[in-house]
């Protein structure tokens, strides 16, 4: 089987598994989102559910949030580690906000990797979930189960994995692809335990079936 069929055939079954599969941060406004993911990094997305409520309830918009001190972010964000980088990342993200987007987001992939903290898998999460692009998130879990399905063949690095997922993902799949990894990831093909091959809904087809990282 092709990698393009391979792919395919992973992306209609995890589908069926996941249908109601989408991105686990919670958010209302495109500019939380773009807080949440700076946030995410190296915490839990239930985590940052939590830590974001008590920093919207003090900062509730992008003004106000461009206003305040970094101290007075750091000291809310700090549950979700590397407390005084994200808090600078995010005051200086919501100043440039505020100062040349008028509170909104930017709309294309370059502009937002120029914003403070900004990634390649943070501008594919927005320009997926937000405004319905193609994308291709590469955290954890996709490059984990990517290489385990075999879609992928002993890639790690982020960027590359993006690369390598663009020949054989459809455009218009990627955004929710990615979204239902994160799922199969924490359920099924885990990292930290041994993935439970046996509940596996592409056991058949899985080129490692879980074995190999």
């Amino acid at each position: 089987m092709t990698k393009e069929k391979l792919a395919l055939e992973i992306i209609e079954r995890l589908k069926k598994e996941y249908p109601e599969a989408g991105c686990t941060l919670d958010y209302d406004q495109a500019w939380k989102l773009l807080v949440s993911v700076r946030l995410a990094a190296q915490c839990t997305d239930a985590r940052v559910n939590v830590v974001v409520e008590d920093l919207y309830a003090k900062f509730p918009d992008v003004n106000a949030l461009a206003e305040a001190q970094v101290d007075e972010i750091e000291a809310i964000v700090r549950p979700c580690g590397l407390g005084r980088s994200k808090a600078k990342d995010i005051s200086a993200c919501m100043k440039i906000l505020k100062e040349q987007y008028g509170g909104n987001i930017p709309e294309t992939f370059e502009e937002l990797l120029k914003l403070p903290g900004v990634g390649r898998k943070s501008a594919n999460l927005i320009m997926g979930d937000v405004f319905g692009k193609p994308a291709i998130v590469t955290d954890t879990h996709c490059i984990r189960l990517t290489n385990r399905m075999g879609l992928v063949d002993g890639i790690k690095e982020p960027k590359k994995v993006e690369m390598e997922l663009w020949k054989i993902i459809p455009p218009e799949e990627g955004s929710d692809f990615c979204h239902r990894l994160v799922f199969h990831g924490r359920e099924i093909c885990t990292a930290r335990t041994k993935p439970y091959c046996e509940k596996c809904c592409i056991k058949d087809i899985c080129e490692r079936n879980g074995i190999k990282d």
